[in-house]
């Protein structure tokens, strides 16, 4: 048996050894076809993910029309009723235009940007949806200013309102006899401290009655002085707004406050405090990022929150734009709260370079559609400012 044993000991030593390899590669081959499903699958998950990623940072191929191009279409359903206001008025119907004869405030300036006056009739082309209108006889009227003095009284806006109210009183010293001027605040919530009246006094009276809250609820205040204040055809309408922009309520959006404007025919000057605000952040962050790294990981939260601040003031300047240029106004944007004085000066100049601009429609269809118009003065040096349309009377 030994001998036999040990002749056949190398012959199964190698049987041996041959199965073992054999097992090896079989189980080397399983792990590679294993492994390659798995690439093949992180592979596609990956592809996927890029994918998406690409897919959100590539600009959508048809993007949704600013709340501008949207002005025609219907107005979009309340999120939540509208907010009431002090003495809890409640709001109504949108005013629209009820007559045949639409009224245009238009500003002129020239070359220099100088406010134009003693223009007559002939020095205008007046164009609705780019047809040339028949302006009438009595193209130009002296007409008096309803104007709603409103004031952002939320902490971001709050600090300097002395400043507001000296700008507010030498606002009203410069009205005409015949013009009206009211008072709304808006903060945590939108309140009428002063309804309409002639009376300074009433005015002063009323702005020591402000004080300051915490949020910025622009829109509602927006909308609710469009659809209850200005009620009145028998004069122009304006809003002179002092705000940094940035609106932090959550029911009334800004196209449904900018649809309800030109509905009622609201001019809307907007006191822009954002380059203050702005000048403010800056130093603050360039103070906080001179540092060292280990004092900017430190303060990493408060340089993240500047910059978030930063990134709004200028989103909301670029709306501030859109809103006073679609409503024939104009942004003011003061380096600081010193100026307030000049700036409310300088739109009671503008105001009484406005002129009033009649015609009666080409079309007369009353479907409560959006008319868009263009004013253009016979000298080309000019350059005209007024609202970009009307909504046309129902029914």
């Amino acid at each position: 048996m030994g001998p036999l044993g040990n002749k056949q000991s190398p012959v199964a030593r190698a049987l041996l050894c041959l199965l073992v390899a054999i097992g090896l590669l079989l189980a080397y081959a399983q792990n590679r076809s294993h492994a390659g499903a798995q690439t093949n699958s992180r592979k596609k998950s990956l592809g996927r993910s890029a994918q998406r990623k690409n897919s959100a940072a590539s600009p959508s191929p048809s993007p949704t029309p600013s709340w501008l191009d949207r002005l025609g279409e219907p107005p979009p359903p309340p999120l939540r009723p509208s907010p009431k206001v002090e003495q809890q008025i409640s709001p109504g119907d949108v005013i629209s235009v009820e007559t045949t004869e639409v009224m245009l405030p238009v500003i002129v300036r020239d070359s220099n940007g100088r406010l134009v006056a003693a223009l007559t009739r002939d020095d205008f082309h007046v164009f609705e949806d780019n047809r040339e209108q028949p302006l009438r006889d009595l193209a130009l009227r002296q007409v008096p200013v309803d104007a709603i003095l409103m004031v952002d009284a939320s902490s971001s806006a709050a600090r300097n309102l002395d400043d507001f109210r000296r700008a507010a009183e030498g606002f009203a010293e410069r009205l005409g006899p015949d013009d009206r001027i009211s008072l709304i605040k808006f903060d945590d919530s939108v309140q009428l401290l002063q309804d309409w009246t002639k009376s300074r006094f009433q005015l002063q009276r009323a702005l020591t009655r402000i004080v300051p809250g915490m949020f910025t609820r622009f829109n509602d205040a927006l909308l609710l002085a469009a659809r209850e204040q200005f009620n009145s055809s028998r004069s122009r309408h304006a809003v002179i707004v002092l705000t940094d922009g940035i609106d932090s309520g959550r029911g009334t959006t800004l196209e449904s406050a900018a649809r309800a404007l030109l509905e009622a025919q609201v001019t809307v000057y907007v006191v822009s405090n954002t380059e203050i605000s702005r000048a403010e952040k800056l130093a603050a962050l360039d103070e906080l990022t001179r540092g060292t790294d280990a004092s900017q990981r430190f303060n990493k939260l408060q340089i993240d929150d500047l910059r978030a601040g930063l990134r709004a003031l200028d989103e909301s300047e670029q709306t501030l734009e859109q809103l006073t240029a679609a409503t024939g106004g104009r942004l003011y944007k003061p380096r600081s709260f010193d100026a307030l004085e000049a700036t409310y000066a300088e739109v009671s100049e503008e105001l009484r370079h406005q002129y009033a601009l009649y015609y009666t429609p080409l079309n007369r269809t009353r479907d409560g559609g959006f008319r868009r118009v263009r004013v253009e003065a016979t000298n080309p040096s000019y350059e005209t400012h007024t609202r970009i349309g009307y909504f046309a009377p129902r029914g």
